[in-house]
């Protein structure tokens, strides 16, 4: 009986992939088609530009559909031709001027660029992942993006920021400042930090070599040492000489 479950299990793990893809992706098609299918107030703007072609409603939308994919494709020829600025400060002076909706914009365009491939300097492509050990390393480690290298100084003590994404889905987390001595970086790029977050850790994360250690351990004995110095001084004063004795 034993070995018949353990089999089931075998088959049943093995074909969860697929079945969470299939799930997952007619989650989706439901979720385009309740939003955006012939009905929706999205598919009967999409029919009314067919409906200038052909009479049929069913017919209007897949036309209507074709329209916009085809201004869609429009539009990414305009912008891989070197318009991509203009185009999107075209947008964002339209968007950013309607209250309320300009918020919703603004999180939603710094969502797409962490998926955004070019080389633009303000993505949030440009966050670097790292490893944060909290108290120091040897201690809890977890996977974060660092958004900005520049510390800020609180107290005697520089601090970085690094955002910890929530899993499986990535789009959220906190902003943490923490000691700059407990970050290191992580390899792996944002890709791969993503994936480890998706898979909620079935992903493995790319580890840190001992050598890449060995100079956070030396910044950090150097950082320690004026400390150490002044305890020992403490302690040397307030420990009696012999002349003191007698």
């Amino acid at each position: 009986m034993g070995r018949i479950v353990r089999v089931f299990l075998s088959g049943a793990l093995a074909l969860l992939p697929i079945m969470v893809t299939v799930i997952v992706t007619a989650w989706v098609g439901s979720l385009v088609a309740t939003y955006a299918g012939p009905g929706s107030f999205l598919g009967n703007l999409i029919t009314s530009l067919g409906l200038n072609i052909y009479g049929s409603s069913t017919v209007a939308y897949f036309i209507g559909l074709g329209i916009i994919l085809g201004l869609i494709f429009v539009l990414g020829l305009l912008v891989e031709s070197g318009l991509r600025n203009w185009i999107s400060n075209s947008f964002d002076w339209f968007m950013m001027r309607i209250p309320l909706v300009s918020n919703v914009y603004d999180v939603s365009k710094r969502f797409v660029a962490i998926m955004d491939r070019n080389d633009d300097g303000d993505s949030l492509k440009s966050m670097s992942p790292v490893w944060c050990f909290f108290g120091g390393e040897g201690n809890a480690g977890v996977l974060a993006l660092m958004p900005s290298h520049e510390p800020v100084e609180i107290g005697d003590k520089n601090y970085v920021p690094i955002l910890v994404p929530s899993a499986p889905v990535p789009f959220g987390g906190a902003l943490i400042y923490v000691p700059q001595d407990w970050v290191k970086p992580a390899e792996g790029g944002v890709e791969r930090l993503m994936n480890v977050y998706v898979s909620m850790g079935v992903t493995p994360p790319k580890g840190i070599s001992p050598d890449s250690m060995q100079p956070a351990k030396e910044a950090g004995a150097k950082e320690r040492a004026p400390e150490k110095a002044a305890h020992k001084r403490t302690v040397r004063d307030k420990t009696p000489s012999a002349e003191t004795k007698a």
